[in-house]
């Protein structure tokens, strides 16, 4: 029997990149899972498509991460299409559109990640887990400068962690356990482009740095991973390790669990 058979799970920000990727490894394991998408509904549809032509299941729920009307909608979708909400991935981010306020990073990184959090406990129960996928740049920010361009995303999402992580009292409560998934940047993902773009060689820089960049596939398959790993609520996973970031931020690090080469090679 697969690993998630008979769980279902709801993944924020899964229309494209690291999120789809996610979607669809957690539904080769056996999971139902919500794609959701904010306006690109024919992608997430796509997603959902491949879902089911590999023998897995998948609906698309459109909503808009900073409007509680819609993330509770995403929820009880869970509910109301596969019988319940076992996992919830919060993976969606953004803060580096033009178009959608100034303080669009903070409504979207840390206040809408909270709402759904609130949403999601609505249904999760005992045994379920919330995921929170974040960056190195973003964990790290307190103690370890970021490119200027990046620097209210990475803050905004690490208020978002530290607003997430309080609550796990909270979540405890009900027997849903919380991790906290971080990697470098990533291959391939738009925000390492627009990075790229602009400050040319930020990405080659952070290869050099790491040694190498998770792929858009490796880092799903690590936040797949820690969707159903024995580690304690609230655990940290630094994929790829972090020695570049733990170095400059002083810091030893011996209390967090890094994915090790080892754990690389069975991926």
């Amino acid at each position: 029997m697969a690993v998630l058979s008979g769980k279902t799970a709801v993944v924020t920000g899964s229309s494209r990149g690291v999120g789809a990727s996610t979607a669809k490894q957690l539904a080769e394991l056996g999971a139902n899972v919500v794609i959701n998408y904010r306006q690109k509904a024919p992608r997430a549809n796509k997603v959902v498509a491949e879902i089911e032509a590999a023998g897995g299941r998948a609906v698309a729920v459109g909503a808009d991460l900073t409007s509680p009307e819609d993330v509770r909608t995403l929820m009880r979708t869970a509910v109301d299409e596969f019988g319940a909400l076992d996992l919830l991935v919060l993976n969606a981010s953004g803060g580096m559109e033009k178009d959608l306020g100034e303080d669009y990073a903070t409504r979207l990184n840390r206040d809408a990640q909270l709402d759904a959090l609130e949403a999601g406990l609505e249904h999760l129960g005992a045994g379920g887990r919330v995921v929170f996928v974040t960056s190195h740049q973003a964990h790290f920010i307190k103690d370890v400068e970021t490119m200027p361009e990046y620097e209210a995303v990475a803050r905004s999402k690490r208020a978002g962690e530290d607003a997430l992580s309080e609550q796990i009292p909270v979540m405890s409560e009900k027997g849903v356990s919380f991790v906290v998934v971080s990697a470098d940047m990533i291959e391939g993902t738009v925000t390492a482009t627009l990075l790229d773009r602009a400050r040319p060689g930020a990405l080659e820089a952070r290869r050099e740095a790491a040694g190498r960049l998770y792929s858009v596939d490796e880092f799903a398959a690590e936040i797949v991973r820690m969707a159903t790993a024995d580690v304690p609520t609230g655990h940290i996973e630094l994929v790829g390790g972090a020695d570049d970031f733990l170095a400059r931020a002083g810091a030893d690090g011996a209390s967090i669990e890094q994915s090790s080469d080892e754990q690389e090679e069975q991926q």
